[in-house]
């Protein structure tokens, strides 16, 4: 089987198990509906023991959590290879790029077309969340829900600083210094750039591990990347209650229809005025890289994939695809910051606070340098919204309780937020690669039959 029939079978099996997850996991939100509401607490309690309780949790010393496990061990086998990823992908990058003024014009190019599509996403968020709250849509009673305050709010602006660490070991020990390992990549790549001939070995070691890498993380997409959308969309709405969903259902549809626009006619209106190209190859082709990362909700599990397509059958020179992806994954973050700006409307609004042109415009810029240190990691974009909150002073007991309630309901979101981060990176590496004559055109029109 070819290549090309291979990723077509691929993009099928992940449509079925998209739907297939999404129609189980409602069935499991309404037989749990159900049975609470006619007294039957005691069998559903027994039903999410057996198939989603997260066995981790406190008290859940009894649990089974099939559902759970299955979902963990196939996200930990994606996040096992990050940081090795990453690192390999842009240090090689970098040595393949012998000329610096080359490198420098990738780099502009790259952080402006990152920049350009945050900057329009953002208009978009303040506009649609402005629009929402004087229609009135989020002047919300919230009742029933527990205050969480666990997060403590930061500075933006130490994102910059923790950027470049003073502990290499604690840089490689955790997934959540993607931002560092960016530094230490290019700084490493370019070095062994200079250096040439002198340095052989490492470059020969970092080829070598980025291999492996490849082989390994195809592997895993390709025969436990359905199944595993499956578990993880069936496990999701399953455990969801409508108690939540209620209060939150205006923050839910606005931000779902401003991602969904974004993502269907941004990306595509992105691409045609800076390239000219048609649009549509692209938006067919990106599909299922889309329906992974909304699966998955991470971009850094999606990476893989991402690549994959992005050079296989979008045409993007290998080298700027391993380049500009794993920096997308760490600063562009286009549907962190939708969802940010809208989340810190709706608490505001909520909340009791004026909500002027001005705060959602100081609201818009916080979201952005807060979204550039967000974590690719599942959930991570709602934890980071208490840094916004707390820089725009909304830390009242209603404003607590809000942003408890967004965490309680946000992970659908942050599941399109991340099919939306991903489909942009691979947006801007294509606008990047035609503007370098590095995009091979053939290739990005070829039909998927």
């Amino acid at each position: 089987m070819t290549k090309k029939q291979n990723n077509n079978r691929l993009a099928i099996h992940m449509v079925i198990a998209l739907i297939g997850g999404l129609v189980t996991g409602s069935l499991f939100l309404l037989l749990r509906e159900n049975l609470l509401t006619s007294g039957n607490t005691d069998l559903w309690a027994t039903i999410n023991k057996i198939l989603f309780q997260d066995i981790s949790a406190e008290g859940a010393q009894d649990a089974i959590g099939i559902f759970y496990i299955l979902g963990q061990l196939f996200l930990n086998s994606m996040q096992l290879v990050i940081v090795p990823m990453v690192f390999t992908s842009i240090a090689l990058a970098m040595c393949r790029i012998s000329d610096t003024k080359t490198l420098g014009r990738l780099s502009y190019k790259t952080i402006g077309g990152f920049l350009g599509t945050s900057f329009f996403a953002l208009i978009l968020a303040g506009i649609v969340g402005l629009f929402a709250n004087k229609m009135g849509l989020f002047n919300v009673n919230i009742n029933n829900i527990t205050a969480q305050t666990g997060s403590t709010g930061s500075n933006p602006l130490l994102i910059f600083v923790n950027a470049i660490p003073n502990n290499i070991t604690s840089v490689f020990s955790t997934n959540g210094s993607i931002l560092s390992i960016v530094f230490l990549a290019v700084v490493t790549g370019l070095s062994i750039n200079h250096l040439g001939k002198e340095i052989l070995v490492l470059k020969k070691l970092l080829e070598d591990i980025n291999k492996i890498i490849t082989v390994f993380l195809t592997f895993l997409i390709t025969k436990f990347g359905p199944f595993a959308i499956f578990i993880l969309l069936t496990r999701t709405f399953a455990i969801y209650g409508v108690e939540h969903l209620k209060p939150a259902l205006a923050y839910v549809i606005t931000v779902v229809i401003t991602l969904l626009v974004f993502l269907i006619f941004g990306y595509a209106l992105f691409i045609f005025v800076t390239t000219r190209l048609n649009p549509m190859p692209f938006v067919k082709k990106i599909g299922k890289v889309a329906m992974f990362g909304f699966s998955t909700s991470s971009s850094a599990a999606t990476l893989p994939l991402n690549t994959k397509t992005t050079v296989d059958e979008l045409g993007v020179n290998n080298e700027i695809a391993s380049f500009i992806l794993p920096l997308g994954m760490t600063i562009n973050m286009n549907g962190t910051a939708i969802m940010q700006v809208i989340a810190a409307i709706f608490i505001a609004s909520s909340a009791g606070y004026d909500v002027t042109f001005g705060s959602i415009s100081l609201i818009a810029i916080l979201a952005l340098i807060a979204s550039i240190g967000t974590p690719a990691a599942p959930g991570a974009g709602a934890v980071i919204l208490f840094t916004v909150l707390s820089g725009m002073g909304y830390q009242n007991d209603a404003a607590v309780l809000a942003y408890s309630l967004i965490l309680a309901i946000n992970r659908p979101v942050e599941m399109l937020v991340t099919a939306l981060n991903v489909v942009g990176d691979s947006a801007t590496a294509v606008v990047v690669a035609k503007s370098e004559n590095c995009l091979d055109e053939q290739v990005y029109f070829q039909e998927t039959k």
